[in-house]
């Protein structure tokens, strides 16, 4: 479910004036208290001059500090805005340091304590960083998709690729737009069989990068995510993944707004280290994947991914398990002894879904991703049931806790989409049953193909003795 979020998200729900309703639309922006006067739009896509309500990222120096509201200014008054969310920023963010946190800063704190993983396998020399391989799955939305591209082409490195996957396209937008608009600059790939997962492996197997990355179609890429996902490599060998802050790029619908009050995608501006040796307060450790991230922020090792079988086809949305196919990864790399790291620098701004009949969808569909998820890691090794049902108690007083928490501050809303959510995951294990016989099927029709047609009468006894 999601979770996850740290003291410094505290003002990241829209806290309404007298005159506004928890419906009302929320600008995003984000301001940098190192380059006074700015504020811009999410993704570099431009200056930003919002008014009304106003949902602003704080960074220092590119470093995220957290999320703070204000209340827009006069027109009149532009740079009333900027100071209003500067004041909220020392007010609710606490202590702002002069500099950011240095890397050992942020290494120190994300282990809390826990024993050195600095060991082993080869680090990358200096000034070489490793190349990366950008893998983004789209399916029939060519300019969210259009948006994406130009948000990521405008990092600057020429230590990366872009590879673009159409999964089970109507028809040929998204080609016809990498062909007139990024030729030369983004590999396109075609995937005929709907399934996110399917869209990753095909990626996956194409990738030319000693890492590889993945976000999604309706999202907006910071221009510091490729650096601080190969610096969390570069730290500690050990790291199989990296996660980072997924953001809301727009809160301008109800639909959007609801999402964003249940917890969106935020997992907090706290560095933290997943893995078996390092303490967690979790009761659910380490079944609960949904904390370490979520997939459309999302970086691994090649070789390893590959090696630990890319990511399972009977996951994953697009297929009747909805999702969790992003968890059950997570979770085989935290399982094999590794590290994943998760990292607030590395930024993803998500487009959530604008209409009211999208988001019961959409929360179901994180449930029902949970839930298979579960199943999909247990069917692989049911050595882990007696483990996670031990765990399970003690997760769902969590749970419930959480969920009566956003009640008392949302209402009754609130408490519908949390009921889907949990609906969501109840099913999750049956939709992922449905989802490998549906992958059985299909495997099988596919050997047919590949053996061509029988011979006439091949499958009739013959009655002579011999």
């Amino acid at each position: 479910m999601m979770n996850g979020n740290d003291q410094r998200t505290a003002a990241a729900c829209p806290c309404p004036a007298a005159r506004d309703t928890l419906d009302t639309p929320v600008h995003v922006v984000e301001l940098d208290l190192a380059e006074p006067g700015e504020l811009r739009s999410p993704g570099g896509t431009g200056p930003a001059a919002p008014d009304g309500r106003v949902l602003a990222l704080v960074r220092l120096h590119g470093h995220p500090l957290g999320l703070v509201e204000a209340t827009g200014a006069d027109p009149a008054d532009p740079g009333g805005t900027y100071r209003s969310l500067v004041a909220a920023a020392h007010r609710e963010l606490g202590p702002v340091p002069e500099q950011p946190p240095t890397k050992n800063d942020r290494l120190t704190s994300a282990t809390s304590g826990g024993p050195s993983s600095r060991v082993g396998g080869p680090r990358t020399p200096a000034g070489h960083p490793p190349r990366v391989s950008v893998v983004i799955a789209t399916h029939d939305r060519p300019e969210p998709l259009r948006q994406c591209l130009d948000s990521l082409l405008r990092i600057d490195s020429p230590r990366y690729e872009v590879l673009v996957v159409d999964n089970a396209p109507a028809g040929d937008d998204a080609h016809a737009l990498i062909r007139e608009r990024y030729a030369g600059r983004v590999r396109y790939l075609r995937e005929p069989v709907a399934g996110l997962a399917r869209a990753h492996n095909l990626g996956l197997a194409a990738a030319r990068g000693e890492l590889v990355a993945f976000t999604d179609d309706d999202t907006l890429v910071d221009r510091n995510w490729l650096a601080a996902l190969t610096a969390a490599f570069d730290d500690d060998a050990r790291t199989g993944c990296v996660t980072g802050l997924i953001l809301p790029a727009e809160l301008a619908t109800p639909a959007q707004l609801a999402l964003h009050r249940q917890g969106g995608y935020d997992k907090g501006f706290a560095g933290r280290r997943h893995a078996l040796d390092l303490p967690s307060a979790d009761p659910l450790f380490p079944f609960t994947a949904g904390r370490f991230g979520s997939g459309a922020n999302m970086a691994f090792r090649t070789g390893l991914l590959r090696a630990l079988g890319g990511f399972d086809p009977a996951t994953g949305a697009g297929t009747p398990a909805h999702g969790g196919d992003d968890l059950l990864a997570f979770f085989r790399i935290v399982n094999s002894g590794l590290v994943l790291d998760y990292r607030p620098d590395a930024i993803i701004w998500h487009r959530h879904r604008r209409t009211d009949e999208a988001l019961p969808a959409q929360l179901y569909g994180y449930g029902a991703g949970l839930g298979a998820y579960l199943a999909a890691a247990v069917s692989a090794d049911p050595r882990l049931l007696p483990a996670l049902v031990r765990r399970l108690p003690g997760g769902l007083r969590q749970a419930l806790g959480q969920a009566r928490n956003r009640t008392t501050v949302q209402g009754e809303h609130s408490t519908r989409l949390t009921l889907l959510e949990l609906s969501g995951m109840l099913y999750g294990p049956l939709g992922y049953l449905r989802s490998q016989h549906q992958a059985e099927r299909r495997r099988i029709a596919d050997e047919r193909i590949a053996r061509g047609p029988e011979p006439a009468g091949a499958r009739v006894p013959s009655l002579r003795a011999g």
